[in-house]
Formats: structure tokens, C-alpha cells, sequence
């Protein structure tokens, strides 16, 4: 049996290279998240909080670690990416914000936390850049945002600890040793935040776009209409009235007919699953075909200030979904202050790439604490799986690293699936974007372990 494929709505990145295209369509909180309490309990939410981490044990053979340093690698794409968007380059400035973060105080175990290399891959070298990696056996773990993740198993196989932009979830779905931003989550499964958005924008006649190359993303566009059609007695009963799962990527011919069936149609709401660049082809139609103002999209990929500035007010009005606390929520009592403070001490602009990144050097960080400070590879991924409630500090909901490294199904959504089902949206006004919601609890969550419809309660995470 193959294994379920899964998906995060906030990523869809669309990669063509050797002749091939292919795509990962991700879910932003769709199964992530939440319950009524405003902060992830247990002590494995944080395994640093009261851990003194100054003690020093010297290491011998194990790869990356000397008597002063913890030495990583960041693998990803910089050149020939098709999306042209900052990817490589904007993941290791926010691990090195995070290390610069922690070095400041320390480190741990005696140790700077070093990102001592960073690989390009060129897009379809990912394979070739893992094995250098691999090869010159002087990095204790890598972090990877990739989108063609090729050389992933062999950076697991080589018994490194692998950190992950969680796009590529079918590389990285059974992989212990595997952590993306996100838990992995079900890609062909229903999803209470679809159903959400259409609520909330009380939209009530629906159509969905997906790229007909990608099975991820024609998933996608089929998952959000079977979502709204499940839940559509609790939201207002909307009408599913048009999908195309068969987009052309790059839509170089336009989408003027799409549009016009969806405009004969009478929608009033797109579920978009394509990237950025294609949902801007889209809106622009809409607006020559003289509906933009009357048609509300969802975007899965557009949270990205620079762009939505670009295009001035084409965006007004949307909903874009965000797998992480927004930039522009309130800050709490969660890591958002230090990352935003440490991206702006190193000249940085703040990115959803950058944020991933931070996040995922927050867990390589927690692994290390828990392991101890005789730590080695493999103790760093055996305690990083007994981490059951990993908020990043409050940035992201709760995570059980002891289960979320499979995909949940439609028909058993507990075993695997996140302690709780949250979702955290922004909206654009006046080119900018803004919480849905209270920014001091800017998701809102369901009770993990169930597909039950039940109203959604505002949350944050500390």
C-alpha cells in the first residue's frame, strides 16, 4: 500500500527541471491545531525552559561537533528556480537569526550553534548537493528548503537529523528522523478550515483551480471542493459550482476561459491552488473580465508583503492562510518578538522562508537540550521524537513529534494527526495584510483526533 499523500494549503511550489513539473500544494492550518486553552501544555512544549545548558562534556567522532562549535548545513534552491522567489537564502537568514538568537546567551552545551554551509542545488542537483554533504561528514545535522527534495533520504540514511521546509511531504512521510515547520498532514482529506474560509467570507457559490500536471495540486483543488460540500450545512450551505483540477502551469495562455465559466457560474469565492505568480494571472483576469470586485480568492502562497505591494490593490479583499503566528499578530509571550528582533539585527527582511527557518532551527535546538549534553546524532532524534507539544514557542500549534511523522487519513484522523486542527488567516486591505480575527489569538482551532464540525475557538500558543 503506498503511503497516504499529504499536503500543507499554506506551500504550493511548483518546480519544473528535467523536463518534468512537478508541485506540493500545502495546508496551512488545515490539520494542525486547537482548543480553548491559550498556550500548549506539557513539558515537552519547550524542553529548554529550565534546563541549564552551560555544561560542557567533550565529544569525539561525531560529525559537526568540535570542543566549541555545533556545525549545520542549509541545502536548497537559489539558482534556476521558477518561481523566482527568495528560497534558500531567505531559510538560513532566519536559522541564522535563531542561532545569533541562542549564541548570544550561550549557546548549548558549551557550543555556538554554527550554519557553516550553505548549498545551493540548483533545483534538480538536490541529490548530487545531498551526497557532497554526506560525503564531507562535517555537519551534525542539515536544514532544507527545497523544491525537489531528491537527496533527503540520503541525508536520513546517513543518520543526520534532517530539518525540513514541509512542502515535499511524501519525501519526508514515515521518516522518524525527518521535521518539517509542520507536521505531516493529509492531503486528499477534508478540511474544517476550507470550510471556514467560506464562512467567514460568506461566500455561496464556490469554484477551485488547480494545475492538472501536479497531482498535489489537483488534489487540492478536489479536496477543497469535497470540503465545502461535507461541512456545508454548518456554513451557511454554499454551492460548489465549478472545478478545474487541469490548469496549465506557468498559464501562458491566460485563464480567460476559466474565468468565464467561473463568471457564468456566479462565483463569488476561488479556492486557488496554484502559486503566486499564477493566482496573479487569475486576479487580473477577473479584473478585466470585470468581476475582481465581486470575486473573494483564497491564496495558499501569497504571504509575501513585496508582492502584494507590487501589485497595488489587485489582492484587496482576500484571504491568505499562514502556518505560523502572522507577522502582523500581537506577539504575546511568544518567540515572534525574538525573531523579529533578531531578523532586524541582522539587516533582515521578514519572509515565510526566513520564519520556517527559525522554526526549524527552534527544534534542532530543543532535540539538542534533550538529548543532554553527551549528545550524538541519534540521541538528538530519539529525544526530538519524545517531543510531543513543539510550539516553536508559541509560533506554530502544537506538534507530537512522537506520531506526526505519518500523515493522518480521512478515515482515522487520530493516530496521526495533530493535537489539535488550527488555522491562522490574514486578510488584504489597502495592499496590506491583516489578522481575520483577534491578534492576540490569531488562530482559531478545533479539536484535534476528529473531522466533527464544531464552532472553532480563537487561540494562541506560548
Amino acid at each position: 500500500m503506498s503511503k497516504p499523500t499529504a499536503r500543507r494549503h499554506r506551500h504550493l511550489v511548483v518546480v519544473v527541471a528535467i523536463g518534468l513539473l512537478l508541485a506540493a500544494c500545502g495546508n496551512s492550518g488545515d490539520k494542525a491545531s486547537s482548543s480553548s486553552s491559550s498556550s500548549a501544555s506539557g513539558s515537552s512544549a519547550s524542553a529548554s525552559s529550565s534546563v541549564d545548558t552551560t555544561t560542557h562534556v567533550a565529544i569525539t567522532g561525531v560529525p559537526g561537533v568540535t570542543d566549541t562549535a555545533i556545525n549545520y548545513a542549509a541545502l536548497g534552491t537559489n539558482s534556476n528556480n521558477p518561481l523566482g522567489t527568495c528560497v534558500l537564502d531567505c531559510f538560513s537568514d532566519g536559522i541564522q537569526a535563531y542561532f545569533d538568537f541562542r549564541n548570544s546567551t550561550g549557546g548549548v552545551w558549551g557550543r555556538k550553534l554554527v550554519l557553516a554551509k550553505k548549498v545551493d542545488d540548483e533545483l534538480a542537483k538536490n541529490q548530487e548537493k545531498a551526497l557532497e554533504i554526506v560525503s564531507a561528514n562535517d555537519s551534525f545535522g542539515t536544514f532544507t528548503a527545497a523544491q525537489i527534495a531528491a537527496g533527503w533520504g540520503d541525508l536520513a540514511a546517513a543518520g543526520m537529523p534532517v530539518y525540513t521546509w514541509a512542502i515535499n511531504a511524501d519525501d519526508t512521510n514515515g521518516h522518524p528522523e525527518m521535521y518539517g515547520n509542520s507536521g505531516t498532514n493529509c492531503g486528499s482529506c477534508t478540511s474544517r478550515g476550507i470550510a471556514n474560509m467560506v464562512k467567514i467570507a460568506g461566500a455561496k457559490k464556490i469554484a477551485t483551480l488547480g494545475y492538472g500536471i501536479s497531482p498535489n495540486s489537483k488534489q487540492c483543488a478536489q479536496s477543497s471542493a469535497d470540503s465545502v460540500k461535507k461541512y456545508a450545512a454548518e456554513i451557511g450551505n454554499p454551492e460548489v459550482v465549478y472545478v478545474n483540477g487541469d490548469l496549465q502551469f506557468g498559464l501562458a495562455n491566460g485563464v480567460g476561459p476559466e474565468v468565464t465559466a467561473i463568471k457564468d457560474a456566479g462565483a463569488d469565492f476561488i479556492f486557488l491552488c496554484i502559486d503566486l505568480n499564477g493566482a496573479k494571472t487569475v486576479a487580473q483576469e477577473l479584473q478585466r473580465q470585470g468581476i475582481r470586485d465581486k470575486v473573494k480568492m483564497y491564496h495558499p502562497n501569497t504571504y509575501d508583503q513585496a508582492f502584494v505591494t507590487a501589485a497595488g490593490n489587485l489582492f484587496d479583499g482576500d484571504y491568505v492562510s499562514v502556518g505560523f503566528r502572522p507577522f502582523e499578530a500581537d506577539a504575546g509571550t511568544s518567540g515572534l518578538k525574538d525573531y523579529q528582533e533578531w531578523m532586524a539585527k541582522n539587516g533582515k527582511t521578514q519572509t515565510e522562508l526566513s520564519m520556517d527557518g527559525w522554526i526549524n532551527a527552534d527544534l534542532a535546538y530543543q532535540g539538542l537540550v534533550a538529548a543532554g549534553p553527551s549528545f550524538d546524532q541519534a540521541k538528538v532524534i530519539a529525544a526530538t521524537n519524545m517531543l510531543t507539544a513543539f510550539t516553536a514557542d508559541g509560533l506554530v500549534p502544537p506538534i507530537d513529534w512522537s506520531r506526526q511523522h505519518e500523515a493522518p487519513t480521512e478515515a482515522d484522523p487520530k493516530t496521526h494527526g495533530g493535537p489539535q486542527d488550527c488555522q491562522a488567516l490574514v486578510t488584504v486591505k489597502a495592499s496590506k495584510f491583516v489578522v481575520v480575527g483577534d491578534p492576540a489569538k490569531p488562530w482559531v482551532c478545533w479539536p484535534g483526533g476528529t473531522q466533527d464540525w464544531s464552532e472553532p475557538v480563537p487561540t494562541s500558543f506560548s
